[in-house]
Parts: C-alpha cells; sequence; structure tokens
C-alpha cells in the first residue's frame, strides 16, 4: 500500500492521464455494453419434447415419459426432473444448478436420449430438445391479420418468409407460430365408396405416394460434357393430383378424383391464435441465454420492417408484448436517478468543501470508480441491467468517502504544515496524510466485502436476483479505494499546496457545523450512560416493530405489459376458446388505454408450451400515459366477469418469477405427491376446500387433472381373424381415417407442402361414425369397424404430472389484499390440518417458501459475517472492548432501518433484508473512520486520553462523517422520491431501509459514538 501511494504520487502526471484515457474511454465501452432488465435467473434446464400422436395421456406417460425419466436420471448435475403428459405430447424437463455449462448438460441428455429413443414406441417421434431459452425468453410478440388472405396463406407466409428471416436474427432461440394451419393436399376418401368400387384403403395410399414420389434423375456422359438429368413434379395443386390414376379398369383409368375428394386444407389444429378480435396468427420470438433483450428486439424489428414492403396484405402488429418497452423505461428512470444523484453529491462536496480544487478531486472519484466498475463488469461478461445499476447508485455515496476523508485531511495537514515552525516538503505531507487515514478506508472496505458474503452465497433465485447488484456494489467500492490510492493523492499534490497557502477557512457550512456541534459535546461526554440507554431504548422500539411487519418475496413489477391465464374445463375445444377470447378482446380493448390484444389458445409445434386446447394465454399492451392502477383495476373487473373459467391477471416478469420456482404461475403452490391420481385428486380438493375460507387468498385452483371422455379401440382379435384382418392393418386403416397418414410431399419454390390421405368428415364426425367405419378386406369387401373392435367411451386423465420420479397434482394460489407471510402461514396451518396416507406427502412451495430459505440461509451467513467483522474491528482497534463497540454499533443502524421500513408500510421484501445488509457495512466503516481518528491522536500524535481529546477528534471528523452520510442519502434520494416507478421496484424499498440505516449509523456516530468511547476507553487509558 505504503508503495502504491508512493508511486502515484511521483508519477503523478502519468496517473492523472491513464485515468482520464480510462474515462474517455470507458464512457464509448459503456455506451455498447448489453442491457436488460433482470439477470439471468431461471436455472439451465433441457426440455425434451416427444410427440406420439393418437395416444392418450395415460399412454403417453407409460411409454414415453416414465422411460425417458427413468433413462434421464442420473444425468450429470441434474437437480430435479419434472415431467407433464398430455394428448399425444410428453414433455420432459431436466433442470441443473446455476452456472453449469448449458452445452455440455444438452451433450449429456443427448446421449442418454440416443439409448432410450429406439426403444420408444413406433408411434411416437424421435425426442426434441427444445432450444435453451433465457429466463425472460419472450422478446416480442407478433400479431398477423389479414382481411384479404386466408388463415392458409398467411401461415405460408409466416412458415416460409417471416419466420426465417427472425431465425437468422443473432439472439433469437425460436419464433413459435400460434394458429398454424400449415397448407396441405388432402385425399379424402369414403370407406363405403371404397368398397363400391371396390378398391383398398392401401390401394389409394399408394396411387397417392406415387404420384408425389421424388427421385433423382441421374446423369448422362456424352463425349465432352456431362449432363445431369432433372425429374420436374407433375403435382402441384389439388387438381393435378385429382388426376393421377389409382388403378386401370377395362382400358380406363379410375383416378383419384373418382373415388375421393381431392381438396387443399389443413391438418387438425392443435392451437389456435386471437389478434385484434379476429383469428389470425401470433408468432413469439424467444431469445437465447444471455442474449442482449434490447438488441434482439431492435433487430427483430429492423427485420420485420425490412420485409413489410413482400408482405402486402397482412396487419403487422409488433407492440402486443414488447418487454424492451419496459427495460428501457426501467434503466431511463434508473440512469435519471444515477445522474441526479450524482449531481446531488456534487452539491454537497461544493458546500462542505467550500474549495473547487478539493470538490474537483472528491468529485472525480464519482466518474472514475462508477466507469472502473462498469468496465470490470463488461469484461466479466456481466450484464447491465437494474439490478447493477442498483448497485452502481447505492455505492453512490460511498465511493466519494475515501476521496472525501482523503483529501479533507489532506487539506487539513497541508494547513498545519504550513503553520509549523519547520515545515515539511508538500510530497511528505501529502504522502503521511494519506497513509493516516488508509486504516479507516482499508479495513471499511474490508468489512463491505464481509458483509456482502451472504447476499453471494444466496442460493436459487433470489441469489441469481441479488448477487449482480452486490457484485456491482463491491466493485464500485473497490474501485473507489483504487481511485484513493492513486488519483486522489495524485491530484492532491498537483492542486492542494497551493490552495493550503491561502488562508485556513472553513466552508460556512462545516463551520456552522461544527459550532452547534461543539456546544453538544461535553454534555454528551458528562452523560454516556444516558447516551447508552437513549440508544438502547431507540433500538429497543424499533424491535418492538418486528411482529407487525408483512413478508413478501419480491413486489410487484410496474410493467405496461400484462397477461391472463384463462383455463376451461379439460375437452373444450379449440373453437369454444376462441369465441370467449374474442368475446374478452372486445371487453378488454374497449378499456381506454389498452393498445391491442393478442391471444394464443392451446399450443404450437415446438414451442414451450405444453398444454390442451381449453388452455388460453391473453395479452395486452397498455399506454404508459394512462392512470396504472385505475387502468389495471378495469382490467381485473373485466376478468372477473368470466366466473366460469380459471383466470389471472399478471405481470410478464412476475409470471417467470414465479414458473421458475414452481413450474407454475401461482404464488403459493400445495403440491402434493402419490401414485394413484384418483386419491391425489381427492387430496387436492380436500386441501382446496379447506385453502377457500383463508383471507387473503385468491386465484384459487386446484389443477384440472381430471377424466376427459375418450373413445378407445380394442381389437378383437378372433373377430379380426375370421375376416382375415390383422390387428395392425385394422389398426392403420383407423389411423389412416381418423388422424391422417402423411404419403409424400410436393416443392414449390423451396417451400414443402404435405400430402395425406384422411376420412371425410363425415366419416370421423362422431363416435357413431367411427364406430360404423367400414375396414376393407384383403378378399374384397368390407366390414364396419364394430364387428372387429370394441369401441367405447372411457375415461382418460387429461394430463399428467410427475417430480421426482412420482406423480404430483398442485393446489395454487395468488394473495391479495394482505401480505405473502400471512397467508403462508395460514395456509400451512390448514395444510397441517389434512391426514394423508401412506404414500402420499405435500410440500409448499412459492415465493414465501424460496423467502423463507433465502432469509434463514442469510441469517446464518450474517452470523459468520458478523464474527468476521469482529475480528477486522479487533485488528484495527486493538481491544476487544473496542471491537465489541464497532460491531454494537451495527445493531443500531438497523434500528434505523426497521423504523424506516415500519413507517413506509411495514412489509419487508428480500430487497429491504438486502438494504439491512447494505448498512451494515456504511455504519462499520463510519465508525471506524471515528474511532481510528481518536486513536491516532492519541498514538501517533500524542495526546493523552481525555474529553478535549474526543472533542477535537470529533471536531475534526464530523465533516466527513456529514458529507459521507448526505451523499448516500441523497444519492439514493432519486430512487426514494420516485416510489415504485418501472426499475425502481426492487431498488425502492431496498432504499428506504438504507436511508434509515444511514440516519441512525450517523446519529449514533456523532452523538452516541463520542460518549461511549469515552466510557469504554477510560480503563485503557488508565
Amino acid at each position: 500500500m505504503k508503495w502504491i501511494i508512493e508511486s502515484a504520487l511521483r508519477l503523478r502526471l502519468v496517473v492523472v492521464i491513464l485515468f482520464g484515457v480510462m474515462l474517455v474511454a470507458g464512457l464509448q465501452v459503456v455506451r455498447n455494453t448489453p442491457l436488460d432488465v433482470f439477470p439471468e435467473f431461471a436455472p439451465p434446464y433441457v426440455e425434451v419434447q416427444t410427440e406420439a400422436p393418437g395416444l392418450s395421456t395415460a399412454e403417453v406417460e407409460a411409454l414415453i415419459s416414465v422411460p425417458l425419466e427413468n433413462a434421464l436420471n442420473g444425468t450429470p448435475d441434474v437437480k430435479k426432473i419434472r415431467s407433464k403428459s398430455v394428448l399425444g405430447l410428453s414433455s420432459v424437463v431436466l433442470y441443473f444448478p446455476q452456472g453449469i455449462d448449458i452445452n455440455n448438460a444438452r451433450q449429456a441428455v443427448q446421449e442418454r436420449l440416443a439409448r432410450v429413443a429406439p426403444t420408444l414406441p413406433g408411434v411416437a417421434r424421435p425426442p426434441v430438445m427444445l432450444s435453451p431459452l433465457s429466463s425472460t425468453s419472450r422478446v416480442l410478440k407478433i400479431g398477423i391479420t389479414s382481411d384479404s388472405l386466408t388463415q392458409v396463406e398467411m401461415t405460408t407466409l409466416a412458415r416460409w418468409s417471416i419466420r426465417p428471416r427472425l431465425m437468422a436474427v443473432p439472439g433469437v432461440a425460436n419464433v413459435a407460430i400460434w394458429g398454424q394451419r400449415d397448407r396441405q393436399l388432402q385425399v379424402l376418401v369414403n370407406p363405403e365408396q371404397l368398397r363400391t368400387l371396390g378398391l383398398t384403403l392401401a390401394e389409394v395410399e399408394k396411387a397417392a405416394a406415387d404420384a408425389t414420389t421424388l427421385a433423382g434423375g441421374g446423369f448422362i456422359d456424352s463425349p465432352n460434357q456431362r449432363l445431369a438429368v432433372s425429374q420436374s413434379a407433375a403435382i402441384q395443386s389439388a387438381a393435378d393430383l385429382a388426376q393421377m390414376p389409382v388403378t386401370f379398369r377395362n382400358g380406363v383409368s379410375l383416378k383419384l378424383g373418382e373415388v375421393a375428394q381431392v381438396v387443399e386444407g389443413f391438418p387438425a389444429p392443435i392451437g389456435d391464435a386471437v389478434i385484434n378480435d379476429v383469428p389470425g396468427l401470433l408468432l413469439i420470438v424467444e431469445k437465447q441465454p444471455g442474449a442482449n433483450t434490447l438488441e434482439v428486439t431492435r433487430q427483430v424489428e429492423a427485420a420485420l420492417n425490412a420485409m413489410r414492403p413482400g408482405l402486402k396484405g397482412l396487419e403487422i402488429d409488433s407492440t402486443i408484448f414488447r418487454p424492451a418497452t419496459f427495460i428501457e423505461m426501467s434503466l431511463s428512470n434508473l440512469n435519471k436517478s444515477l445522474l441526479i444523484g450524482c449531481v446531488l453529491v456534487v452539491l454537497v462536496l461544493l458546500f462542505f468543501l467550500y474549495e473547487w480544487r478539493t470538490a474537483l478531486i472528491s468529485a472525480l472519484a464519482l466518474p472514475t470508480s462508477l466507469i472502473a466498475a462498469a468496465l470490470a463488469l463488461r469484461y466479466s461478461g456481466k450484464t447491465i441491467d437494474t439490478m447493477v445499476l442498483a448497485g452502481l447508485i447505492i455505492a453512490l455515496g460511498e465511493v466519494v468517502d475515501d476521496a472525501i476523508i482523503d483529501v479533507e485531511n489532506i487539506m487539513r495537514r497541508l494547513r498545519l504544515n504550513k503553520e509549523a515552525g519547520s515545515p515539511k516538503t508538500s510530497f511528505a505531507v501529502v504522502y503521511e496524510a494519506s497513509m493516516e487515514v488508509r486504516s479507516a478506508v482499508i479495513y471499511g472496505s474490508v468489512i463491505v466485502a464481509l458483509v456482502l458474503l451472504p447476499i453471494f452465497l444466496l442460493p436459487g433465485l433470489s441469489g441469481a436476483f441479488f448477487q449482480p447488484l452486490a457484485f456491482a456494489y463491491v466493485l464500485a467500492i473497490l474501485a473507489s479505494l483504487f481511485v484513493a490510492l492513486t488519483l486522489t493523492p495524485a491530484l492532491a499534490l498537483l492542486l492542494l499546496p497551493k490552495a493550503a497557502e491561502k488562508e485556513s477557512k472553513d466552508a460556512p457550512v462545516v463551520a456552522w457545523l461544527k459550532r452547534h456541534y461543539a456546544r453538544l459535546l461535553p454534555g454528551l461526554l458528562a452523560r454516556p450512560k444516558r447516551v447508552a440507554w437513549s440508544l438502547t431504548g431507540i433500538a429497543v422500539v424499533s424491535m418492538l416493530t418486528l411482529p407487525f411487519f408483512g413478508q413478501e418475496f419480491l413486489p410487484n413489477f410496474k410493467e405496461y405489459d400484462f397477461l391472463m391465464h384463462w383455463v376451461e374445463k379439460p375437452g373444450t375445444s379449440l373453437q369454444a376458446m376462441s369465441r370467449i377470447t374474442i368475446r374478452a378482446s372486445k371487453e378488454l380493448r374497449a378499456i381506454p388505454g389498452v393498445r391491442n390484444f393478442g391471444a394464443h389458445i392451446g399450443r404450437a409445434e415446438v414451442a414451450d408450451e405444453v398444454v390442451g386446447p381449453n388452455f388460453t394465454e391473453l395479452w395486452i399492451s397498455v399506454d404508459p400515459k394512462v392512470d396504472y392502477e385505475a387502468t389495471v383495476a378495469k382490467i381485473q373487473t373485466v376478468v372477473d366477469g368470466y366466473p366460469g373459467l380459471y383466470r389471472d391477471l399478471l405481470t410478464y416478469l412476475r409470471e417467470r418469477i414465479k414458473e421458475v420456482l414452481t413450474g407454475t404461475s401461482a404464488t403459493i403452490v400445495v403440491r402434493i405427491f402419490g401414485p394413484d391420481l384418483d386419491q391425489l385428486y381427492t387430496k387436492a380438493k380436500e386441501v382446496g376446500a379447506k385453502l377457500e375460507g383463508v383471507e387473503g387468498v385468491v386465484d384459487l385452483k386446484v389443477q384440472q387433472q381430471t377424466l376427459v371422455p375418450q373413445i378407445q379401440v380394442k381389437i378383437k382379435p378372433e373377430a379380426a381373424a375370421r375376416f382375415g384382418l390383422s390387428p395392425g392393418t385394422v389398426l392403420q386403416a383407423i389411423s389412416t381415417l381418423v388422424k391422417g397418414r402423411k404419403v409424400g410431399e410436393i416443392y414449390q419454390e423451396q417451400k414443402i407442402f404435405d400430402v395425406a390421405v384422411w376420412g371425410q368428415p363425415a366419416v370421423r364426425s362422431d363416435f357413431g361414425a367411427v364406430r360404423e367405419l367400414l375396414i376393407g378386406l384383403p378378399g374384397g369387401g368390407a366390414v364396419p369397424l364394430k364387428e372387429v373392435a370394441d369401441v367405447r367411451i372411457v375415461p382418460t386423465p387429461n394430463e399428467i404430472t410427475r417430480e421426482a420420479s412420482s406423480r404430483r397434482i398442485d393446489v395454487t394460489l395468488n394473495v391479495r389484499g394482505r401480505d405473502l407471510g400471512s397467508v403462508a402461514r395460514d395456509v400451512q396451518a390448514q395444510v397441517d390440518g389434512v391426514a394423508f396416507s401412506a404414500g402420499y406427502h405435500p410440500e409448499i412451495l412459492g415465493e414465501y417458501a424460496e423467502r423463507q430459505a433465502s432469509q434463514n440461509r442469510m441469517a446464518l451467513l450474517v452470523l459468520l459475517s458478523l464474527v468476521g467483522i469482529f475480528l477486522v474491528l479487533y485488528t484495527d482497534f486493538g481491544t476487544v472492548r473496542l471491537a465489541t463497540l464497532g460491531l454494537l454499533s451495527l445493531f443500531f443502524a438497523v434500528s434505523g432501518c426497521l423504523l424506516a421500513a415500519f413507517l413506509t408500510g411495514g412489509v419487508l421484501s428480500l430487497g429491504s433484508i438486502v438494504g439491512f445488509i447494505t448498512v451494515l457495512g456504511v455504519a462499520a466503516r463510519n465508525s471506524i473512520m471515528l474511532v481510528s481518528h481518536y486513536q491516532h491522536l492519541e498514538r501517533e500524535e500524542g495526546m493523552p486520553f481525555s474529553k478535549e481529546l474526543i472533542i477535537r477528534g470529533s471536531l475534526e471528523r464530523v465533516s466527513p462523517i456529514i458529507m459521507t452520510a448526505l451523499t448516500s442519502v441523497l444519492a439514493l434520494l432519486p430512487i426514494i422520491l420516485a416510489g415504485n416507478e418501472p426499475g425502481s421496484e426492487i431498488e425502492h424499498p431496498m432504499s428506504v431501509v438504507i436511508l434509515g440505516g444511514v440516519v441512525t449509523s450517523t446519529v449514533l456516530n456523532l452523538l452516541g459514538m463520542p460518549a461511549l468511547y469515552w466510557a469504554f476507553g477510560r480503563k485503557k487509558a488508565s
């Protein structure tokens, strides 16, 4: 340390120039740093989806999900496995710990999938790993409608023109299309007609397949060149396909169009979309982990604008959901707070230092420390987000502390040196003055690191949120320490010696402070016990507020994009959900301020929604200019007007946080595990009934793991054998007629369209029609399906969810009108009153559980940090009693945090608790600064331990203590006054807590510490 300061003084011009270059270059680098609203808070995961068209939910679970789970259990580093089985689709999700290389995890999963895939049923398609997605993956929802184009024509443009262009944007992981209607050439057969013509279904399938066969033509070698043989496809439309022969009879060919309906259509849809009151397409753009939301959004919008001239006939709305707007507002608000805070800090320096040179040196610590911290963040691969900016804002007051302490002490020593009889050189004075305050600064920085250690060790989502804040805060403190060791002494030696030659005169503010403070000190020193009891009384009063505090995990975010989950009864059709959604769209868009509407129903191909057609997500965006609370209340009223279905109202960030915690979009989840679905559902309903009476519970829902009707076809082997039919022949015929079978493809302008053979709508329209399906016989003729198989309607689960190799069912709820902690405790009490059989058990998950886990771990780590702080204080002060005094001062600082939180709502969030921890570092630094100066006067300047020593030391430190307190408070003031505006939802309660702690720690240092030091230090002196 001595070498650093001495080198900086000797190379002062070089140091100043290097820092100037860093400021100029650093500003350019920081402008291009990736920006986002929050850090990546979701754990790395790999999702494996397996399509199995035609399989029931129970069959999907037994034949696909469970075998995949068994094969993937034991994958290196996997923390937990969840699966969901619905009609025709299995989803298995593997979660990994934070920090793992996701590419290595995907490779390990792929190796196991390669071994298990061949063992899956033939009806299942190969398992597919979805692209890795960011925790806030959805960056844009693009609504597409048209007055002149059909849904099929819109799909063709979206799938073959828009999607490939958007997928090419760097950072885009996937573009899912809801409402997709792929163009398909369909040969619609009627078994009765085939029987009349003496044809079999297999003949029709073969004719359609032969008509669309594509083969390479090879090449012909001539003496001088080689000519490739190209075979152009004969089929381009349904009319072309209708002309293809099926068989040749009596010298005449029988064509496809004569034995079946050949049309252009689309496969049975699995999802739908409603855009601004009408059916359309909804494209959801998702980003990769670590991708810059703002950059991806702007590039996607630029790509859309570039394509618009070629997309005539389409109405494209890319503002249905645009989280970049919230990010821009949040970062703008926080940047404004940062700028205002910097200006206020500089004004404080000018008022207190009253000399432009000292103010300039202290003020330069702000940009240099912040730019240095931002550069370190940039080159460590971090994204600048609201949590990082919050860390820098909280550190604002402290980054100038070191410079203030150093400059103030250097200036005072230079003036004392001038008045001395044998003055030293300016170099020696600046060096000694800098070394004099180094212990307070160094030990204070070490304590800050120790105080923030619990935040760095927070697990899960809490750690992902707050570690970037702590990292940015510590970086700023370390950068300010480096600046204080190098730039501050260098500038002081260049600028202050001449200023010290002027008449020594305190700033008017400082003179006023010292005058009034000097009057208070003798009375305080005369009554140390009264002072101690007064401080103890304030601490006790603050502790008495603890039972009255409410608890929450994270606050609600003031986003202007909202989503609503609407869930009808299982088995509800897409058409029914579309009707309800269109009606809701009209009602919501009638609310002043609601700009647009988009909804997706069911699911899309290769998308992260594993749901049935009864599930809908409604999305709206609200104009930021309207009254936020009033508009949200009107939206809630419309949502509440649909009592027949489950519905909620959330912002995207809140929904994503809940989804990461529990896999659902609810605040509290009672998850019940057990083997039997019926008993699980019975217990879930019992728990749901118990929770209905809990005050504050809203959106209560028992997971719809219910039985829905399904047509079951069970082959009668003996009957089938009598007609010469094998079970496979019967099942293939049913599959073709009911589900459709792809037999070929046609190619047009780099586009690929399927050709399928399917039963006519009348053949597959209802249960009776399925029973009467005619199955062709090998020797000619046909037999109704009911003669060779039992066809009946049976119940089957609509979905089966699993976790940790066990079936589970969820009872979910949200909280409104009451704090989260109180509701969670009541929920726990009600669940404890429910008896569970052997093999069944409940777990309560969600925001409160995460908060409690984080709080408990933080409490343990804080105790360890306090031990470390005590050791640091002991190292600096040299006595157990003074170290204990310094440690006790931290608890008094916390009392201010409690009082501030109580007076501003009485709810403690995780952000508030992080604010408590931050205050400990501020309080410890100020205590060290004051006590170390007392000891310096006694040890280095030879003053005897007395009231005069304490009065002098206090007066010499009152200015830097007040300055550091004011800079800390004023740096946070813009966030406090702004309230819960976008970007400040987490930072506002944290800033309020820090403000209270700074005020009480300042009171302690100025009014309590002198008297306590007089009482504690007396025996030491004797």
